[in-house]
């Protein structure tokens, strides 16, 4: 097939999660073509049989603001067109489905069919803005096929946009040839010189993220078991939470990694990794760290709860349960037995619920049953 895919390019989860999605693809024959603002983060080597097509939006004095959505809508059908693709799939539905649709009417006679997949933010936050709503709605509504990343997201979806279409729940996937334990050799005593023990955290740094909480976690945690704070990524609550840090006079155990394209590489590092998010529409960087044998202790709040088993993987928790996170992160810190038990559980899972090879049909079906 050849599929016209279209995301944000940056480290977030949606991003990510198409751009392995094209990867895949390729690499079992079909023609994929990213139409986006700017390179995909992990689309950084070549790729047999992919394509990018980079999104300018006209600039023009009587534009307050560059119109993005005319100017991918415009891209999206000139590369459908050119290279006569099948599918236009659209991550995230703000603004990708919309353009998709607009797109798809202007090719008129050239039936390219439009997928749009749900990845969480664009409907329990940004699609409910008041001037998103209805647009957002429209967009759902209006696609040939839509796919959600997690029953909990299809639900949510249903609730907030009251809609009644087919929604296709195909869970994120992990690939095992990048994601797998590993010893993570000398570098840990670059973290940890004094075989301290290593909590990780991995997100956007954004509000839903929950970044007090970690922080407050790992403050109590530290005092329990002699341990550090890895925090990787960007994003708006940066500079609370480096002030939180300062205030709790932890800036000798905490540190700041920023955004790291090859987590794989950080994710051996740690001894638990810490998501106690407000929510979570799946939690890609949750199942990354099982397939890696790191136990979890995340939100039981959305995605999670289908991607791992509370007491299994890691543990679940309220996302303002600080205690009891604190009370799992040591109990996993504290004993060795169980955070090797939890860790090969995490690898079995992932291997048998999320596996690469399991998810990418499943979106091939779609394609085919839209098409």
């Amino acid at each position: 097939m050849k599929i016209g895919i279209t995301c944000y390019p940056t480290e977030g989860g949606s991003g990510i999660v198409a751009t392995e999605l094209g990867k895949q693809l390729a690499r079992r024959g079909h023609e994929i073509h990213f139409i986006t603002s700017s390179l995909p983060v992990r689309l950084r080597r070549f790729e047999k049989n992919i394509c990018f097509h980079e999104v300018r939006p006209e600039n023009y004095p009587v534009f307050h603001y560059p119109p993005y959505s005319l100017s991918l809508a415009a891209k999206m059908a000139e590369v459908a067109t050119a290279y006569q693709l099948d599918v236009l799939h659209a991550h995230y539905a703000m603004p990708h489905a919309a353009s998709a649709y607009l797109a798809r009417q202007m090719l008129g006679d050239h039936k390219v069919k439009t997928v749009t997949t749900l990845h969480g933010t664009d409907i329990t936050l940004v699609g409910q803005a008041p001037s998103f709503y209805t647009v957002t709605k429209f967009s759902i509504d209006e696609s040939d096929c839509v796919t959600s990343v997690s029953r909990w997201l299809e639900a949510e979806t249903r609730r907030i946009f009251k809609t009644e279409r087919c929604i296709h729940v195909i869970p994120n996937f992990v690939d095992t040839d990048a994601f797998h334990p590993r010893n993570a050799g000398d570098r840990r005593a670059q973290f940890a010189p004094n075989g301290e023990k290593l909590v990780l955290h991995i997100s956007n740094f954004r509000p839903v993220k929950n970044l007090k909480a970690v922080v407050d976690t790992f403050d109590a945690v530290r005092r329990r078991v002699p341990s550090r704070l890895l925090l990787v990524g960007d994003g708006p609550e940066r500079i609370p939470v480096e002030q939180q840090v300062e205030a709790l006079g932890l800036t000798d155990r905490v540190v700041f990694l920023g955004n790291q394209e090859y987590v794989e590489d950080i994710l051996p590092l740690a001894d638990v990794l810490l998501l106690p998010s407000l929510h979570e529409s799946f939690g890609l960087v949750v199942l990354e760290a099982m397939a890696m044998g790191i136990p979890v202790v995340a939100t039981d709040v959305g995605g999670p709860r289908e991607v791992m088993v509370d007491g299994e993987s890691g543990y679940l928790r309220p996302p303002h349960d600080v205690q009891g996170m604190v009370d799992a992160v040591v109990r996993i810190l504290s004993d060795a037995d169980l955070a090797r038990a939890m860790g090969e559980a995490g690898v079995r899972r992932a291997l048998e619920h999320f596996h690469v090879d399991r998810i990418i049909p499943e979106y091939l079906r779609v394609y085919a049953s839209c098409s």
